[in-house]
């Protein structure tokens, strides 16, 4: 899938902007704090996936969401959810019927989220070939090591 097919030109446009521009002299120890937080959300491989499939689906049921994400146990895709919902990313909607239905669907924030982390998907379209020869390059070092 390209680039293009999962974020909008301003979406692009926008993490290109972030991307080009310089880190404050100063940086705010919350701010900063936040960010370590994030990036090891954002590294937990889950988060992600459940922002991108609610990005592309929309409201889901917790079944639809977890074949959306493929892969996730039961467990660590309430654990995911339940962080997420802490954070403000999803809106977890329970109505009162037998059995229990419940949905959820990226809020505003979790969307922006996932909007910040298109610049990475922008920094691989644009290194994929850089990054597939470096690590040619290191596996054949390697075998002639």
């Amino acid at each position: 899938m390209t680039i293009n097919a999962r974020f909008t030109s301003d979406e692009i446009a926008t993490a290109e902007m972030l991307a080009a521009s310089s880190p404050p002299d100063e940086i705010d120890p919350q701010v900063e704090a936040l960010v370590i937080e994030l990036i090891a959300r954002v590294a937990d491989k889950w988060t992600m996936l459940v922002i991108e499939a609610l990005a592309e689906k929309g409201t889901l049921r917790f079944s639809r969401l977890a074949e959306a994400v493929g892969g996730v146990s039961q467990k660590m895709l309430t654990q995911t959810l339940r962080i997420m919902e802490r954070d403000g990313l999803v809106h977890r909607t329970v109505y009162p019927v037998i059995p229990p239905k419940v949905e959820y669907q990226l809020t505003e924030l979790g969307q922006t989220l996932g909007a910040a982390f298109c610049g990475v998907w922008v920094w691989a379209g644009e290194n994929l070939t850089a990054i597939e020869k470096a690590r040619a390059a290191f596996d054949q070092q390697a075998l002639d090591g």
